[in-house]
């Protein structure tokens, strides 16, 4: 698998990342290493995770993904060198005040929030640190709609940049990025950066698959001329375009087990939507009907995408794990290209 290169930074990452948003709630300590030692063993040398996690986040659980991470680190000397990692600093508090003490985006806070992530990864950089989301009240996680009277943002954008400008400049972030960001945030943020000599976005990581592709109504553009790559997360929109729960649902007791099926608060958002699921079947149908497994077509749909830099893959389990990355040689037909667009076209984007 080859490397490419995120933004203009020198990071140098495979096609596809090793998310681990499960690790701490789905995965124990365990199992968490050895889908590591799996993935790397296989090639991937990007792993991806966030100071919030695991999801769904808990008082109880927070930070035990970086934990976890920063165990594996340091069981494996020498491993650390071989990996590019990536780790996010939340966004202003979403019902989540156990994530830290500030849950702003001020300088104190990112700078807070880093230091405790190196400590809990056990290194001493993080080569790709990224906005959780935007301070700025924007249409994400589910919401639709920009409302202006909804804005609360205390900190500017310039002022966030210097804060991860003096990161970068300590030597303890290699190269900064940003997630469920808009088309504006990215323009501000290359354009400050560029006007005061900051660090400049190299990736964006945002929601990006069949039921969710409002990347494509010209965010793609913006990241295309600003040479800022595209990090797509939940590819399989949550396991739900894997076809597994096309016969029940997720409300079903005889519904898979999966994260929609596990926890209620999931049920609700945009992935579990009636519509997301009856689009997901439509894609199942789709896949099938051209000799393929719905994940080996949801997952290439993201791999052999011009728009995606890397594609997130998230796993509970090492057949998951082998299933996705096996699934990077699949190759989708122009004709079905185009049959995938229709279905687009009729059911937008349900899971936005």
């Amino acid at each position: 698998m080859k490397t490419i290169t995120l933004g203009r930074s020198d990071l140098r990452v495979t096609p596809v990342c090793l998310g681990t948003m499960t690790f701490g709630e789905q995965v124990d300590e365990a199992n968490s290493h050895a889908i590591m030692d799996r993935a790397v063993e296989r090639g991937v040398n990007f792993l991806d995770t966030a100071e919030m996690y695991p999801v769904p986040p808990k008082a109880e659980t927070t930070h035990l993904t970086e934990i976890y991470i920063g165990n594996w680190l340091k069981a494996r000397p020498g491993m650390r060198e071989k990996i590019v990692l990536a780790s996010k600093v939340a966004g202003p508090s979403r019902g989540m005040p156990w994530i830290r003490a500030g849950h702003g985006m001020t300088a104190a806070d990112i700078e807070a929030s880093c230091n405790a992530s190196l400590k809990r990864l056990q290194t001493d950089v993080i080569d790709l640190y990224q906005i959780h989301w935007p301070e700025r009240n924007v249409p994400s996680f589910g919401s639709i709609y920009y409302e202006p009277a909804r804005e609360k943002s205390a900190t500017p954008i310039r002022e966030q940049l210097e804060a991860l400008a003096k990161l970068v400049q300590s030597g303890k972030v290699r190269a900064i990025g940003l997630s469920n960001e808009t088309p504006y945030g990215v323009h501000e943020f290359v354009r400050l950066a560029e006007e005061h000599g900051l660090p400049r976005v190299a990736a964006i990581q945002n929601p990006y698959c069949l039921t969710s592709r409002t990347y494509d109504n010209g965010l793609d553009e913006t990241c295309h001329r600003l040479e800022v790559s595209l990090l797509a997360y939940s590819p399989l929109g949550f396991g739900v375009l894997t076809g597994k729960y096309d016969a029940t649902g997720i409300h079903s007791a005889e519904a898979p087990q999966g994260r929609m099926s596990m926890f209620d608060r999931m049920k609700s958002q945009r992935w579990g939507r009636l519509s997301a699921l009856e689009a997901s079947r439509r894609y199942s149908q789709l896949a099938r009907d051209h000799g393929l497994t719905p994940t080996q077509m949801a997952l290439a749909f993201c791999y052999r995408s011009w728009r995606v830099a890397s594609t997130i893959i998230g796993v509970t389990t090492l057949a998951q794990l082998d299933e996705d990355l096996d699934a990077w040689d699949t190759q989708l037909s122009p004709e079905l290209l185009e049959a995938i667009d229709a279905v687009r076209l009729e059911l937008r984007d349900p899971a936005q």
